[in-house]
């Protein structure tokens, strides 16, 4: 299975969100971070992922009789190359963002479902904006963007911080316009 086909399925993807950070974990820690997800189902859809080379073992111990493995997710692995995102077919994006949009929801309801959550004081976002932008406009919006992203995306885990999805998407609502005065 390719990477793309690993990465498209809403529990690998989120097992992939869980592990980012430089994350180490055990399958019985994703499992406590993804409760709405059976624990068999877990542990098959990360044997995936680590058969498929996105998810590398740091380490080994026994507990109980049994060998527990712990795992990391090297970065690099996880992303998708603009290449291969440009070769994808029509119908392959539908998919991918059928996926996102998917995993994005389970997310989201994962959270809710939290004892506790609170959207307002959690700050919790889901806006879309309309915007009118040329073709350079939205090349330098869409850098802009990433040295933000990428200011921070580095960040470790620690006790003061929160481990958030950002899910930019960014696609034409319409046409361009026609220039006034064409016919």
């Amino acid at each position: 299975m390719d990477k793309v086909d690993l990465l498209l399925h809403p529990v690998r993807l989120r097992i992939v969100h869980a592990m980012s950070g430089g994350r180490t974990l055990t399958t019985s820690q994703l499992s406590s971070l993804l409760p709405d997800v059976s624990k068999a189902t877990v542990y098959r859809h990360v044997g995936l992922l680590a058969d498929g080379g996105l998810l590398e073992i740091e380490g080994e111990q026994r507990v109980r009789g049994a060998v527990e493995r712990r795992y990391r997710l090297p970065r690099e692995r996880a992303m998708i190359d603009a290449d291969t995102a440009a070769s994808v077919s029509i119908e392959d994006h539908r998919r991918v963002f059928a996926v996102a949009m998917a995993t994005l929801l389970a997310e989201f309801n994962a959270y809710l479902d939290r004892p506790g959550a609170a959207p307002g004081a959690d700050l919790v976002g889901y806006r879309q904006h309309a915007m009118w932008l040329s073709r350079d406009e939205l090349s330098s919006l869409i850098g802009e963007m990433r040295d933000v992203l990428v200011r921070r995306i580095a960040n470790d885990p620690s006790p003061e911080r929160t481990r958030y999805l950002i899910s930019p998407i960014l696609f034409p609502a319409e046409e361009p316009a026609a220039v006034s005065g064409e016919n």
